[in-house]
């Protein structure tokens, strides 16, 4: 038996490899399938890509390095390259993107950056004085060491950033249900998929009231404008304050005016709002009551799709007045009908082509699902947002609920 990763010899009894981790093979004759010295290279690659192909590789760098100039391109003045010609304007470009990047920066890694760029591209500067010397040939080796140290301080911001980040996000994941509750009268299936490591989009489907198998089940989507920290933050007090109010036995109107106060105390004068929809469906009659504050309007579709409604009744979104009213709309919802409620980061989805996803698509893919299950649809409509997208970075986060009545 023979290490697939770095060649060693190794017991019958072993399936995995001590030095490296690598899966255990059986070769014939008694001879490894790769000499030491390509296995030890073969495992250093795959502990350096994690196991990951080049085409995956290749697509990964360059999502991030589109990311990365749409990121540092927004600081370069356009106006300022009009009027002058192709090769000036191209200078100006990288010249005003070249500061974009090193303006990113503390100003003493901005200093430690341009001395070893200095010393990196211009290595016939030549430094002596009775302490210190610098050679032709030294000048460059500095120069990359000087580089080196502030990507080494920038790594060293980024993983300390990452893993506040990823403690945000676990909290985050807490605030939303990773399973959807059993109900008899309700198919559902829910996901959301966040831009950033952190979001600014809540969903939530949960019992209301006492009822038993007969209880109202309140259905809740939200989107808070923004995106990172400062949403992900409003989001979790949306959550907090209505699960508060939804446990006191007050109608939907009241629920929805309570949340819009709470927000809007915390809102900075209405900068930082939030659009949702809320519904109670009461499963013996049916009966959907809604209010939609400003957010993208669900889709009812009937079983045989002869019918859509859009449920639009509402008002503005919560945070903008707190004494805003609410309309409140009503439905009835029958077996085989189907809700798809979605943020605005499902339909705005773009590709490489700078094309929306858009609802006409998102409708098309709702045609062929007579009798397909609520998970079955929303991993087709999923799949279909992603296949559109491609490698295009998203600047929304995407959720999106589906629930079909029994």
């Amino acid at each position: 038996m023979f290490c697939n990763g770095c060649g060693k010899e190794l017991g019958s009894e072993q399936t995995s490899c001590n030095s490296c981790g690598s899966p255990v093979v059986a070769v014939a004759h008694g001879r490894p399938p790769t000499s030491p010295r390509r296995g030890k290279v073969r495992a250093f690659w795959n502990r350096v890509t994690e196991g990951q192909a080049v085409n995956q590789l290749w697509s990964e760098l360059r999502a991030d390095a589109r990311t990365s100039y749409r990121f540092y391109a927004r600081d370069v003045d356009r106006e300022d390259l009009d009027g002058r010609s192709k090769v000036r304007r191209f200078f100006r470009f990288f010249g005003q993107l070249f500061w974009a990047i090193v303006m990113k920066l503390s100003p003493a890694r901005r200093v430690v950056l341009l001395v070893g760029l200095v010393l990196l591209f211009w290595p016939s500067a030549e430094v002596h004085t009775e302490k210190f010397n610098l050679s032709t040939g030294s000048t460059t080796t500095y120069g990359g060491l000087l580089i080196l140290l502030v990507l080494v301080l920038e790594l060293a911001d980024r993983v300390t950033m990452k893993r506040d980040l990823e403690i945000a996000r676990e909290i985050q994941l807490w605030l939303i249900p990773d399973a959807p509750p059993l109900s008899p009268k309700l198919d559902i299936a829910f996901t959301t998929r966040p831009a950033n490591t952190v979001a600014g989009d809540f969903y939530d489907v949960f019992p209301r009231g006492s009822d038993g198998p007969e209880e109202r089940m309140l259905i809740v989507i939200a989107d808070v404008v923004g995106k990172s920290i400062p949403a992900a933050l409003l989001m979790a007090t949306f959550q907090a304050s209505l699960r508060t109010l939804s446990e006191s036995d007050c109608s939907l109107t009241e629920l929805t005016a309570g949340l819009n106060r709470y927000l809007s105390a915390h809102s900075r004068g209405g900068l930082r709002f939030t659009t949702a929809f809320l519904g109670e469906f009461d499963p013996r009659t049916g009966c959907l009551n809604y209010i939609n504050a400003g957010h993208n309007a669900p889709i009812l579709r009937n079983v045989s799709g002869s019918r859509v409604e859009r449920l639009e009744a509402g008002g503005v979104p919560l945070g903008i007045r707190s004494d805003a009213q609410y309309e409140c709309g009503s439905t009835t919802v029958y077996p085989g009908d189907l809700i798809v409620l979605f943020t605005d980061g499902v339909i705005e989805a773009i590709n490489d082509r700078q094309e929306e996803y858009g609802e006409a698509r998102l409708l098309s893919s709702l045609e062929s699902s007579k009798t397909s299950s609520s998970d079955e649809i929303l991993r087709r409509l999923m799949q279909q947002v992603e296949n559109f997208v491609g490698d295009a970075p998203q600047h929304d986060d995407m959720t999106c609920v589906v629930l079909r009545c029994r």
